[in-house]
């Protein structure tokens, strides 16, 4: 593994958490630096060999101008993580959630450029299908598009340059809670070549396991005031907006974890799932509206531009940009 990669979770478990003891020590394994950031639920005593722990007091001394502006309870404290493993010199980042268990592939060299089929201009493109002969979808993935026929890939594969890599999770993947109530798991995925989306090519990515090159950094952003089930899914449209104006892919690629999955009241998951069963499509079809500017120079000026119209829209609250724009200084001085 590239010495220069950090390994993020969020977690409030205690330091006794098999999945994290795991990936502790497959880090030292691989020299890859391990964060974990903690919350107000985290154990006081948490101490694992290995592992950087960020307690909230932790974090709330870090020379971050968005370490005190997260609100508590939320997952998008990944956010003060991020920040920490770039300024700890990291180029690449992996993110993953402590229900996930690594496979061996989990640790394999990562290249920004990578070889797979490209699509482009073919909009909604449900890429599980690629992976799997069953009916399944990715969460965040557009209801209305759930039965679109899957764009037919030939055999030539295409190296491209994809600075964001989403790779896929066996037995208990990133599905919805509908999938979760109405169908079956465990679901394995089959091998199959890595699926690239370029321009006008449209499928949510989650933050359970995904790899991120420097370039993109700033596009890592996790927004806190929206639902806990939409903030890496809505994060996810905003990026892969942003990658089109830098002729930059997004990519999927064979399953690397296997999940566990923490208890979830699945009624839960689902109310909290509205808003994005609601306004998934229309938000990527506001995003694609916009008049963005073309090179990777104008990735903060897009980035708030894109956030900016969620909170136009209230699917954000406002003060979502109090803290969008600490990240991009934040952001902006580390890198």
């Amino acid at each position: 593994m590239n010495t220069n990669t950090s390994l993020v979770i969020t977690s409030i478990a205690n330091s006794d958490h098999p999945i994290l003891k795991t990936f502790a020590k497959e880090c030292a394994e691989q020299n890859v630096s391990f964060i974990v950031a903690g919350d107000t639920k985290s154990p006081k005593d948490f101490k694992l060999d290995n592992c950087e722990f960020l307690s909230i007091e932790t974090q709330h001394k870090l020379p971050f101008t968005i370490a005190t502006l997260i609100p508590d309870k939320h997952y998008s404290k990944k956010n003060i993580a991020y920040l920490k493993a770039i300024k700890n010199g990291s180029t690449i980042i992996i993110e993953t959630d402590d229900d996930n268990i690594p496979l061996p592939e989990f640790w394999e060299n990562r290249t920004e450029n990578i070889a797979g089929h490209l699509l482009k201009n073919e909009n909604w493109v449900n890429v599980y299908n690629y992976f799997s002969d069953t009916n399944i979808w990715p969460r965040g993935f557009s209801l209305r598009h759930l039965t679109n026929q899957i764009p037919n890939i030939n055999n030539s594969l295409e190296t491209c340059y994809c600075p964001i890599q989403q790779g896929l999770a066996d037995e208990n993947p990133d599905v919805d809670a509908i999938y979760r109530l109405t169908l079956k798991l465990p679901v394995y995925f089959k091998k199959h070549n890595n699926i690239i989306l370029g321009n006008q090519a449209i499928c949510p990515f989650n933050s359970q396991n995904t790899t991120w090159f420097k370039e993109a950094f700033a596009l890592l952003y996790l927004p806190s005031y929206c639902s806990f089930r939409m903030t890496d899914i809505w994060r996810s449209f905003v990026a892969q907006r942003i990658l089109w104006t830098c002729n930059w892919n997004l990519s999927f690629h064979n399953s690397t974890v296997y999940q566990k999955r923490n208890d979830h009241d699945l009624m839960k998951d689902f109310e909290d799932e509205i808003s994005g069963y609601v306004n998934n499509e229309s938000i990527m079809n506001d995003l694609i509206a916009l008049d963005l500017k073309q090179g990777k120079e104008f990735i903060y000026e897009n980035l708030r531009t894109c956030y900016e119209k969620l909170v136009e829209k209230k699917h954000i609250g406002e003060q979502e940009l109090v803290i969008l724009d600490a990240w991009i200084n934040d952001i902006k001085q580390l890198m």
